[in-house]
């Protein structure tokens, strides 16, 4: 009889179940919004696939891959690259994450043009493109605009596109996704900072309006107040300038801040209405006033004194330590008042 042998089955007891539930023990748990360290091994033409540790590849879009724009992945990732990633999106239909280069660099762009304003700081940048209402530059990779009002050059809208201007910070705000910015402004700050109140500047006449006129002197604009071009009263400025009327002012404030330069030729005049009367001659005088400005600006406030009333030299002052002397019949009647009582 033949003897036949069973041959024993080893049992491993390991499944394709457990080898899926030891995965997901050591698996990293990702959320949108995370900050991930990341692998490239892979890159497509409209893409790139990235091992952050999870089960699946994730996926990098050409479009999130720079704030700026991108026309090929390898201008920006390059294979065995490791770099940080910004989980845009969870996990679609096939367990893959999308992630993101452009919203990080969004974000610290953003902390970047926070720190510039509040630094008062004056950037540099090409305007891209102009609209209606101003022109557009991009700061630390965002986009800015300048309003129309804000743009301090003689030349059309359409022909500054390529040129390079000063900025200043108008308007920070990473919520509303507004960048305001002010060529004016810079402008006039560096121009104030060669400029000083009571100095006298030759200007010329830009614009004139009810309340005033705005005289350009080297290239920033100054407003001379109605109320301060002459000590005569003016109904309006249109009786004693026009456009392109080259004038003598004086600064009488320099506001960096609001970008503001005040002028003066009130302050200018010998006599009362000479402005009106001849402003030629205010012209004249110019310098010779605006020194006794000057001085004026700089003297020292004056101290009132008040007189003292005169002492007569007989009277004695008392020692203010010694006691005044009290009569014995008043000291007597108190003592007998205080026994009755």
């Amino acid at each position: 009889m033949v003897n036949r042998t069973k041959t024993a089955t080893t049992n491993v007891g390991f499944t394709h179940e457990d080898f899926a539930k030891l995965l997901d023990k050591y698996d990293y748990h990702f959320s949108p919004g995370d900050i991930v360290a990341g692998t490239v091994f892979s890159i497509e033409p409209r893409g790139a696939l990235i091992d952050i540790g999870a089960k699946t590849a994730a996926y990098i879009p050409i479009q999130e891959m720079s704030i700026n724009r991108v026309d090929q992945p390898e201008e920006v990732l390059q294979n065995n690259e490791t770099r940080e990633f910004f989980i845009l999106a969870d996990e679609n239909e096939e367990g893959q994450l999308t992630l993101s280069i452009r919203r990080i660099e969004y974000m610290r762009a953003w902390e970047r043009v926070r720190q510039l304003q509040a630094e008062d700081a004056t950037v540099r940048s090409l305007i891209f493109a102009t609209n209606r209402g101003g022109a557009l530059v991009r700061i630390e990779g965002l986009r800015g605009f300048i309003p129309g009002s804000h743009i301090s050059t003689r030349k059309p809208k359409e022909e500054l596109v390529g040129e390079e201007l000063p900025l200043k910070f108008l308007e920070v705000d990473e919520d509303r996704n507004r960048l305001v910015l002010s060529h004016r402004r810079a402008l006039v700050e560096r121009k104030m900072n060669k400029l000083e109140v009571g100095e006298v500047v030759i200007g010329v006449v830009r614009g004139i309006k009810p309340y005033g006129a705005f005289i350009d002197i080297g290239g920033v604009s100054g407003l001379l107040h109605i109320s301060e071009i002459s000590h005569e009263h003016i109904e309006t400025p249109h009786n004693v300038f026009n456009v392109n009327d080259e004038v003598k002012v004086m600064i009488i404030d320099l506001d960096a801040e609001r970008g503001r330069i005040s002028l003066s030729t009130k302050q200018l005049e010998a006599e009362p209405g000479d402005m009106v009367k001849d402003p030629q001659l205010v012209y004249a005088k110019a310098e010779e006033m605006a020194a006794k400005y000057r001085e004026q600006l700089n003297a020292p406030p004056a101290v009132m004194e008040i007189p003292l009333p005169p002492v007569d030299d007989d009277y004695e002052v008392p020692d203010a330590m010694e006691e005044p002397e009290i009569p014995e019949e008043v000291v007597a009647e108190a003592v007998e008042a205080t026994a009755e009582v």
